[in-house]
């Protein structure tokens, strides 16, 4: 069955960073556009950055400039680098299989304090 397990997250001050990784299973990896997605506090789950299988990626215009994803094929990875950390990118963060809705990990949560 699929799996998808994160990890990386922690309380980090504004202006610091972090790096969260996700390790997949139970799918053909190297096939899929791969994302993170986000969950603030009383927010709704969502998106801010994808890689598609060829490589190309596109991010939130929230977190442009800060944030880059990248993947890993031979690990069945993909990652997240968050730069510039700001209070906002405060939530629980997740990866998934682009446009995907079930399957989802128990995620990592990123904590940004002022």
């Amino acid at each position: 069955q699929v799996q998808l397990v994160e990890s990386g997250g922690g309380l980090v001050q504004a202006g610091g960073s972090l790096i969260l990784s996700c390790t997949a299973s139970g799918f053909i990896f190297s096939n899929s556009a791969m994302a993170w997605y986000r969950q603030g506090p009383g927010k709704q789950r969502d998106m801010v950055a994808v890689i598609l299988s060829t490589g190309m990626t596109n991010v939130a215009d929230s977190v442009r400039g800060r944030f880059t994803i990248t993947r890993d094929n031979r690990q069945n990875g993909v990652y997240l680098q968050m730069n510039d950390l700001r209070p906002e990118d405060t939530g629980v963060y997740y990866c998934n299989r682009f446009s995907y809705d079930r399957d989802w990990g128990q995620g990592t949560r990123v904590t940004v304090s002022s």
